[in-house]
């Protein structure tokens, strides 16, 4: 007895579409593998973003603190150098290092007007140039606004700042001796006449520097003198006074340690000039390193100051 099977043509579709799917799953089997072999390669190739950022963070921190310690490494070096080869009349390092220990392990102590502390000089200098600096800023900066705003004025002032600027500020001291007739008032004086000059000019020089289309405007909208100059001139000379302020205060500082070696008293440059006629080398090398180190603190303050308040295209 023979028996047949017949399946319709609506059965055998769905089997013949089944093995389609088949033999394209075998013949594309290979290239996804291929595929899957090659992406597992790029990404063992290719590092992670985390080791990326880890090792950029790296490498820009040693070289923001790798060139400095050369700098002071090679510093030091000379220094023990010239300490070896003068026989010893100037400190080797170290025993500079063991003097300042002691010396700032009690910087406030108080033996009397003539025996204070380091800390005490500085605190004095920088009291000193406080006042001078802020008398220079109170009468410099307006100075510069007018003579920056007016014609006349800048042909006026010119010729006689070209001639008092170049002037040492030292020479102003005996002045301020005669005029005022005390060493602090007279080292003030000093700190006043050497610290306008860069704020004046500044400032002039950044009025003169605004465009002239802000004028204009101001001219058309009828603005008083007063509105010009705080609504349109001091926002534009802003960066430029700022940076006459940072020259000033460098100079000051500069000028005070030199007046006080002359005027005497309490103060940086007075201990500076008191450990020389001690024969305390080690001393004076130490004050060297305390002036460097406040005048590097002021400067850097007045940078992040001028920055903050400074616009992009001044500050290229």
């Amino acid at each position: 007895m023979v028996s047949a099977v017949f399946h319709s043509p609506l059965d055998a579709a769905p089997v013949a579409a089944q093995n389609a799917m088949n033999n394209v799953a075998i013949n594309a089997s290979p290239a996804s593998a291929r595929s899957q072999k090659q992406s597992k390669t790029e990404a063992t190739a290719s590092p992670a973003p985390a080791s990326r950022d880890w090792a950029a963070l790296s490498r820009s921190f040693w070289m923001a603190v790798l060139p400095p310690l050369c700098g002071l490494g090679l510093l030091i070096g000379l220094w023990a150098v010239v300490s070896t080869t003068t026989g010893g009349s100037i400190p080797n390092p170290v025993e500079t290092w063991k003097q300042a220990l002691e010396i700032f392990s009690n910087p406030f102590y108080r033996n009397g007007p003539n025996d204070q502390g380091v800390g005490w000089n500085v605190l004095m200098s920088l009291e000193r140039v406080a006042v001078g600096f802020g008398m220079a800023a109170l009468v410099g900066i307006p100075a510069g606004f007018v003579i920056g705003r007016f014609n006349f004025l800048s042909r006026m002032f010119n010729p006689l700042i070209s001639l008092l600027r170049p002037v040492s500020p030292l020479a102003w001291l005996p002045i301020g001796l005669l005029v005022f007739k005390g060493a602090n008032p007279a080292a003030i004086w000093t700190i006043f006449i050497c610290s306008i000059w860069p704020m004046i000019i500044n400032t002039a020089v950044g009025v003169q520097r605004v465009p002239q289309d802000y004028m204009n405007v101001a001219r058309v909208l009828n603005l008083s003198e007063w509105k010009i100059a705080t609504k349109i001139l001091f926002p534009a000379v802003l960066p430029y006074m700022l940076t006459g302020v940072r020259l000033a205060v460098g100079t000051a500082w500069l000028v005070i340690v030199a007046a006080e070696m002359l005027t005497g008293g309490v103060g940086i440059g007075f201990w500076v000039w008191d450990e020389w006629n001690n024969l305390n080398v080690k001393n004076i090398i130490i004050a060297i390193f305390v002036i460097g180190i406040v005048g590097l603190v002021l400067e850097f303050a007045l940078i992040k100051l001028a920055t903050a308040f400074t616009f992009e295209e001044v500050k290229a």
